[in-house]
């Protein structure tokens, strides 16, 4: 082992903070020898709330007897749980985004105040991993992120049954599709059969795929399967690794280089991964201080960058197929050309060096760059009149019937309002589905339930009919129709959707990638003088904070001072 440098947890001697925390720690168990080891925060977010935390405690047993015998400190320490499918009943399921931000916070205050030397953050549902690498970005401590798997699916009626089955049946069922509600009771008790995130390639296997290729977790860990041998040996491996890190200072601002976010972002477009993914990196570069522009990146990329891998929802491959091919180190071995490999990571070595001894398991699965799935983005960033700050579509990987699409628009407020239309069949073929106040200020936190208003656009059989704008943001399973999400600005603070009137004429188009507002300018301009900011929603507690100090989308909507 290298020889020890002086660390930032290490006070003198019977000095006042040296006294207190011996104390503490004697009355714990831990030895006065350790005083002067490195001492590592595992962040631990488990819960008995969901499924996807439900095993952390495991990890982290793990991950600690790891430490311990590399030579550090382990402490276990907390942090929100959000599960977008329990933590989002309440406040039109604001709680979901907003607690990504208390995650990062949690961290500092745990952290920072206890001058902690380094972090092993156990990465599980999709906010808590944007949360923790956000925190590695902010205090800037060495750090290793563990991607802790995804859970096992079922079946149905001899058919392949997960939560995202169950979320859209569910939809079906609330428009009076094909599903029956006793269908969907049936499929809810077969979706999952192990803890673990979401199987399909939502935000959580998104993000862990990102953390590896960002640099912050170790190559060949994302995606695993939860409670196997593998993850279970990764952890391990980080355990050992985060001790060594400490020791040579290698902290997340030597990894998170422009090249790295690059890296990520050609590995979230050559997936179709969640769209959910721009603001969440753009989120990490901002708290890194590090001026990379996320949501240029994938305006830039998107055209050059092909998909090679076509996995549920926007194709065929489970996730477990995936993994089995290789994973993330495997992509990154197709897409080399492409990437900028000098770039560091957390094994000390550059992405070249991690990517020399690679294989590819499958490449039907993992195609090369001269085979792809599919030459087109699986990722657009439009603009236009309607979102002059961009916004996101995820138009799939298949050719589209429709890739320009103009027409009358329809406006709501709610998701709920537009879902009763929907059911009430007051929605017609040719119409663009205009919902709005669900952004990261209306929402607030983008709650508001935009994934419902397209899965049940879906189940009403509208889904190749309509068009729909939403400044909401999307679950990451979604993948369905001519969905505009993440308009920005947003209309509670402005935007030009707070503007739309319906009867007004918006086009979407794919090849010029352009969302624009057909209404003469001084039209505009008069609606604009007539405008009142709405009344904000969930004025009290977290959400008001939140509401009150949350930043634009394209600075990654992360909270700043106002």
């Amino acid at each position: 082992m290298t020889p020890p440098r002086k660390l930032r947890s290490n006070f003198p001697r019977g000095s006042y903070l040296w006294a207190v925390r011996n104390a503490q720690w004697q009355a714990m168990g831990i030895p006065e020898s350790d005083s002067e080891k490195p001492k590592i925060a595992v962040v631990n977010s488990s819960s008995e709330l969901a499924a996807c935390y439900s095993h952390l405690d495991q990890v982290a047993k793990v991950v600690k007897e790891a430490i311990r015998a590399a030579g550090g400190v382990p402490f276990e320490i907390r942090t929100a749980a959000p599960s977008d499918f329990v933590t989002g009943a309440g406040a039109r399921g604001a709680y979901m985004l907003g607690a990504r931000d208390l995650v990062t916070n949690d961290i500092e205050v745990a952290v920072e105040g206890a001058q902690l030397d380094g972090m092993v953050c156990l990465t599980s549902c999709d906010k808590t991993v944007p949360g923790q690498l956000m925190a590695a970005a902010r205090l800037n401590v060495p750090t290793i992120l563990v991607p802790c798997g995804y859970q096992a699916s079922g079946e149905w009626k001899g058919h392949h049954n997960d939560i995202e089955e169950v979320f859209i049946h569910s939809m079906h069922a609330q428009v009076g599709g094909a599903t029956s509600v006793e269908d969907v009771v049936e499929m809810s008790r077969s979706a999952i059969r192990t803890p673990g995130v979401c199987s399909g390639l939502g935000t959580a296997n998104t993000m862990h795929i990102v953390c590896e290729a960002l640099g912050l977790a170790l190559p060949g860990s994302a995606p695993v399967a939860a409670l196997s041998e593998k993850m279970f040996a990764d952890a391990r491996s980080a355990g050992e690794r985060i001790v060594q890190m400490v020791w040579d200072d290698l902290k997340p601002r030597d990894i998170l280089s422009p090249g790295a976010f690059a890296n990520a972002v050609r590995a979230v477009l050559s997936i179709g991964g969640s769209l959910n993914a721009v603001k969440h990196l753009q989120a990490v570069a901002t708290e890194g201080e590090t001026g990379v522009d996320v949501y240029g990146l994938f305006e830039q990329l998107g055209p050059q960058t092909p998909v090679l891998a076509g996995l549920r929802p926007i194709g065929e491959h489970l996730i477990e197929t995936f993994e089995a091919a290789g994973g993330c180190r495997a992509l990154m071995k197709q897409l080399a050309p492409l990437l900028d490999t000098s770039a560091l990571t957390v094994t000390g070595r550059s992405v070249a060096d991690n990517l020399q001894a690679v294989r590819v398991g499958d490449e039907e699965v993992i195609r090369p760059i001269e085979r792809p799935v599919s030459p087109r983005p699986a990722i657009v960033l439009l603009r236009g009149s309607l979102a002059p700050e961009g916004a996101l579509i995820k138009p799939g990987i298949g050719e589209r019937k429709v890739r320009r699409f103009t027409g009358p628009a329809i406006c709501f407020d709610t998701s709920d309002a537009a879902v009763q239309a929907i059911r009430d069949k007051a929605i017609r073929p040719g119409q663009v589905i205009v919902m709005r106040g669900a952004g990261a200020c209306g929402g607030p936190a983008m709650g508001g339930g935009a994934s419902r208003v397209v899965f049940a656009i879906d189940g009403a059989g509208l889904g190749e009919e309509v068009a729909m704008l939403t400044d909401g943001h999307l679950s990451g399973l979604v993948c369905k129709g001519l969905v505009v999400a993440e308009v920005a600005p947003e209309s509670a603070v402005g935007g030009p959707l707070a503007l739309v009137r319906d009867g007004d004429t918006v086009t979407v188009d794919l090849d010029q990638r352009v969302v624009d507002l057909e209404v003469d300018e001084a039209e505009i301009a008069a609606r604009r003088a007539a405008w009142q900011a709405p009344r904000p929603l969930f004025d009290k507690g977290w959400l008001q904070i939140y509401r009150a100090n949350v930043g634009p989308l394209n600075e990654g909507a992360v909270l700043v001072k106002k």
